[in-house]
């Protein structure tokens, strides 16, 4: 039979509050000692203003309290978010009665809870409309700056230098940032917004770190990062990862890149091909120009040979006309006739000889604006303003310098005269 009040006698000790909680306590920290739960994450709302974490974990039948202080949760690779399914490891202890995990360590519950709680939060960034193709930029051909937001350390800041540097050399702004751990998520996105802001702003910027696993990666997936990228007036490039890896700062980003190295080719074109084929419209236009100037002199030539023939045919058709008619006509009416049709030669050959001025004068200030269009093409143009022109001994135009290091002798051509080395 249960016992009831009537059963206790007067003797029993009597406890407070205080010492029952005491007792409690210590029976559950001296009883479990470290345990693991797994559980969702419920009532998460952000830190503490003091740092410490404080929220529940539950599943279909209980919830217990749970706490996070300060330095662990500064510590965590997963931060908490509402509805995270994880296994929290950590000891048991009572507080005002009620009694709670305090969490030593805290990891996902697999990575299908960390991939569900991604999904979700691609679908709802999707549904505002945060990666729709009509907001995403296009970038520009030629960048003179280049925004650069990743790790100050490290291979990926080295390999986007140095691949910049092979293709077309551009001045380069790094904003460091961690891009991994607690502060990672708000170091990013304040670098994008930082260099949205400057007075000078960059014409592109690449965000890139390293391959890794998807925790190491999730600074990349949360929110404050996708909005900022997705509200970034500057052009963006995403080069998280490696190839196989996706974040959804890829989706909100103007262009995506499999690798940070890639970033850089997307970024710039390649200097060398431009000047070559700067070069062959130089010489194109240089054949055009020519070609245009024979013509026209040659044109020329035989306008003028076919006027220096007509003028004499024209003057002894006249003749032979005012003959037969000086046979048929009395002197008085033929000498007036004959002056009448004198004037109008006179007339005639003075209107010619206007029309031929003319024309040979449009045809001279065309010949003149052809030679002015030649001159600007001359390559002597470009050695004025400081390039110099380099000929191996044969006289063959050298373009890089892995060309010239295989020669024994080198001519160079400058403005004022040439110059032959031999390395």
């Amino acid at each position: 039979m249960p016992e009831t009040a009537k059963d206790f006698n007067h003797n029993q000790p009597v406890y407070s509050v205080s010492e029952i909680s005491q007792a409690v306590k210590r029976v559950l920290e001296d009883h479990f000692g470290v345990v693991r739960l797994r559980g969702e994450i419920s009532g998460w709302r952000g830190a503490h203003s003091s740092g410490h974490g404080y929220f529940s974990l539950k599943d279909e039948g209980a919830v217990i309290g749970a706490v996070c202080w300060k330095g662990t949760l500064s510590k965590l690779k997963q931060k908490p978010e509402e509805g995270l399914e994880v296994i929290a490891t950590g000891r048991l202890s009572a507080y005002g009665g009620k009694y709670q995990l305090v969490i030593d360590h805290m990891e996902v519950a697999g990575q299908g809870a960390l991939m569900a709680l991604l999904e979700k939060r691609r679908k709802e960034l999707e549904a505002e409309g945060l990666f729709d193709a009509k907001r995403k930029k296009p970038l520009p051909f030629m960048p003179q700056i280049i925004g650069v937001i990743t790790s100050p350390t490290g291979a990926v800041i080295r390999d986007i230098l140095h691949r910049l540097s092979d293709r077309f050399p551009v001045h380069v702004l790094v904003w460091p940032v961690a891009v991994q751990g607690e502060s990672a998520a708000e170091q990013i996105a304040a670098a994008i917004i930082g260099f949205n802001a400057l007075k000078e702003k960059p014409d592109l910027l690449i965000v890139a770190r390293g391959g890794g696993s998807v925790e190491d990666l999730w600074a990349f997936n949360e929110e404050i990062v996708v909005r900022a990228a997705a509200n970034s007036a500057i052009p963006l490039i995403s080069a998280v990862g490696h190839e196989t890896d996706t974040t959804l700062i890829d989706y909100a980003s103007d262009q995506r890149a499999p690798t940070p190295t890639a970033a850089a080719e997307i970024a710039v074109p390649i200097k060398s091909e431009l000047q070559q084929a700067l070069r062959e419209l130089e010489s194109r236009m240089r054949n055009v120009a020519m070609r245009m100037f024979e013509a026209i002199t040659q044109r020329l030539d035989d306008w003028g040979e076919r006027l220096s023939k007509a003028l004499p045919a024209m003057l002894e058709r006249k003749a032979q006309a005012v003959a037969v008619l000086a046979a048929r006509l009395q002197p008085r009416v033929l000498f007036s006739e004959i002056n009448a049709a004198l004037g109008k030669l006179a007339d005639s050959q003075k209107r010619m000889t206007v029309s031929m001025l003319r024309t040979l004068e449009k045809r001279e200030q065309h010949m003149i604006h052809l030679a002015a269009l030649l001159e600007s093409v001359n390559y002597k143009k470009i050695l004025a303003r400081g390039f110099v022109l380099v000929k191996n001994a044969q006289g063959k135009v050298l373009t890089s310098a892995k060309d010239a290091a295989k020669e024994k002798e080198l001519q160079l051509i400058f403005k004022d005269g040439e110059l032959t080395l031999k390395p």
